[in-house]
């Protein structure tokens, strides 16, 4: 198998050393939490629209889209369609009730709405999650450069979590969107040349592989009803929307970017932007998973060969193989940086909750973010960093990444967005309905996921749907809250509980 040359190590090593780089040119600028957290909440749309997209298209993707479609087929490139659904009500719905509230995190408006037991569950979860998640951005790099390089995946997996904690804990938020915005650039452009290259090798280009892809049933979608079907119309357009609406809506890493924003309207025009630029971006990451398969198709396929052990293998094989000396080094890196900050923007959203929602509320019992210390939030950041490089090791065992990432989000992401969804749509909804609904949600989805056969697509909406019919119900039969916020248009004042500013 082919290996990497001098000339890609020289140039892998040199895209670290500028992202890492870039990371650290922002510490001076660190003066206060709110510029720690938030960025001095100084971003415009377009910055927070692209890394909103970074935070989506982790190294996860970057390998997972083509071992999904190499493995599977192109169905799940209609996922890209469920945004249609999750952006409007994230927009709409979700964002001004944030930003009316000038809250450091998503979880502070739950105490608000029901209480502070909500909220630090909420918290919890949020953190539980997005751990499993970020180990596996941390993974999928340590997996491409084992494969294409030949290191060892537990030192890949260490480089990369120190490396990232490094700029994080030392920039802060500013420094991981701007990195976002310089990874993201690279990963899409890499993507597309990628894709150029295989469709050359492809006899007949792109006619050739809709022949031999159709042929083989690479193009084919259920419209099955049965929930046992891994992926069908159905799943991903209501199961990607309640994916979708988890990350968006629900999710620190998504929330704090958007909280960085100028003002609420800039917020609400980077996702609709976000949203028109994830579709050609989507189709650019499916389309090279299918034109690769085709092109190993006429070559003779290396994971039936034993060349590689999963299908979230096959793109960095194909690039460290196939393309010229050079470009495997950057298109490497790409993924490697691509992965660090996805994981920098979660170990930074990690610490937020912690110091706001557990240190701030529980220990220091304060309303006023200001008050907490720079220097703590740099010290769990390392601390936060240090977990996510342990947990990296064990994720390998949940199955392939895109479908990993998707368990992980659907089985404990379901619940928390039908508590968000029951707060904000329903007025009546009382802190002890909304708790009775996320246990119910959880306890009914658990033997969903294993026990029965149904598709992970399904998870969020089972979870979700459980938590806010029960929520409601027991809502309904408690007498209702004699005061308290709107819970739709909620006011302009300062809240009791919440971690807000004057506003």
């Amino acid at each position: 198998m082919a290996r990497f040359g001098w000339l890609d190590y020289l140039i892998f090593g040199a895209y670290l050393a500028a992202t890492v780089g870039l990371g650290v040119a922002f510490t001076r600028k660190q003066r206060n939490i709110q510029d720690y957290f938030l960025a001095g909440r100084s971003m415009g749309r377009v910055v927070v629209a692209i890394s909103v997209l970074a935070a989506l298209f982790s190294g996860i993707t970057y390998l997972g889209a083509p071992g999904e479609v190499y493995a599977h087929g192109m169905a799940f490139v209609l996922f890209a369609l469920s945004f249609f659904i999750a952006t409007p009500v994230t927009t709409v719905v979700v964002v001004p009730v944030f930003f009316r509230r000038r809250i450091y995190t998503a979880y502070a408006y739950l105490e608000e709405r029901f209480s502070l037991p909500v909220r630090l569950l909420s918290s919890a979860l949020f953190i539980v999650r997005v751990l499993v998640w970020l180990s596996l951005a941390t993974y999928a790099p340590a997996l491409a450069l084992e494969q294409v390089t030949g290191l060892p995946l537990w030192f890949t997996i260490l480089c990369t979590g120190l490396l990232t904690t490094a700029y994080t804990t030392l920039g802060g938020m500013k420094a991981v969107i701007w990195t976002d915005v310089m990874q993201f650039v690279v990963l899409f452009g890499g993507q597309l040349l990628i894709l150029a290259i295989a469709v050359q090798q492809v006899p007949g280009g792109l006619g050739g592989v809709y022949d031999v892809s159709r042929a083989a049933g690479k193009l084919d979608l259920s419209l099955s009803l049965d929930p046992r079907v891994r992926v069908t119309l159905w799943g991903l357009l209501l199961g990607g929307a309640a994916i979708n609406l988890v990350q968006m809506a629900t999710d620190q890493v998504s929330v704090q970017r958007y909280l960085t924003a100028t003002s609420l309207r800039e917020a609400q025009r980077s996702l609709w932007l976000k949203l028109w630029l994830l579709m050609p971006v989507m189709a650019v990451f499916y389309v090279t998973g299918l034109v690769i398969w085709a092109f190993y198709q006429a070559k003779g396929d290396p994971l039936a060969a034993g060349a590689i052990s999963r299908a979230d293998q096959i793109l960095p094989y194909f690039v460290v193989n196939e393309l010229s000396v050079g470009l495997p080094g950057l298109l490497i890196a790409a993924i490697y940086a691509a992965s660090m900050s996805t994981t920098s923007a979660g170990i930074n959203a990690l610490t937020t909750a912690t110091l706001v929602d557990f240190h701030q509320r529980v220990w220091r019992r304060s309303t006023n973010a200001d008050d907490l210390s720079l220097g703590l939030a740099r010290w769990l950041t390392v601390g936060y960093g240090v977990l996510v490089i342990a947990l990296a090791f064990v994720v390998s065992k949940l199955g392939t990444l895109l479908e990993a990432s998707n368990k992980a989000i659907g089985l404990v992401g379901g619940p928390l967005l039908g508590l968000f969804l029951l707060g904000i749509l329903s007025r009546r909804a009382t802190p002890v309905g909304a708790v009775a609904g996320w246990v119910a949600g959880v306890v009914a989805l658990v033997p969903v996921c294993f026990q029965t056969r149904v598709s992970f697509l399904w998870y969020g909406v089972v979870g979700c749907a459980i938590t806010v019919a029960v929520g409601w119900g027991i809502s309904r039969l408690l007498p209702p809250r004699s005061s308290g916020p709107e819970a739709v248009r909620g006011n302009r004042s300062r809240s009791p509980h919440g971690t807000v500013e004057p506003g």
